[in-house]
């Protein structure tokens, strides 16, 4: 699956979301609030990998693991759409940056 599929797949929850959203408290979330449900599953991703590693126990650590990922993965893609940021270009430019950075730094 590509990464505009994945777009197109987050965008299309994230409305059925607003819909319930307005429908249960009159309005949609906001980014903030959303960038907030973002956090709470970051916290809930940090305790899965712990149990991943053995340090911490969650039963059915991995089918949890994969999907808190893709929780948190939902979010940055709703996030940087709705913050008007092309996700897939900066993600390019980004990696193409850290490749140089990196390679010069092995280099010396």
């Amino acid at each position: 699956m590509k990464l505009s599929d994945l777009e197109k797949s987050a965008l299309q929850l994230n409305a059925l979301y607003e819909q319930l959203e307005i429908k249960k408290y009159g309005r949609a979330w906001t980014t903030e609030e959303l960038a907030l449900g973002f956090m709470g599953d970051v916290g809930d991703l940090a305790k899965l990998i712990q149990a991943n590693a053995g340090i911490r126990e969650i039963d059915d650590c991995k089918a949890k693991l994969g999907h808190e990922l893709s929780d948190c993965l939902w979010s940055i893609i709703v996030l940087a759409n709705k913050c008007g940021i092309d996700l897939e270009a900066e993600f390019v430019r980004n990696t193409r940056e850290l490749v140089d950075y990196v390679s010069s730094e092995l280099d010396k």
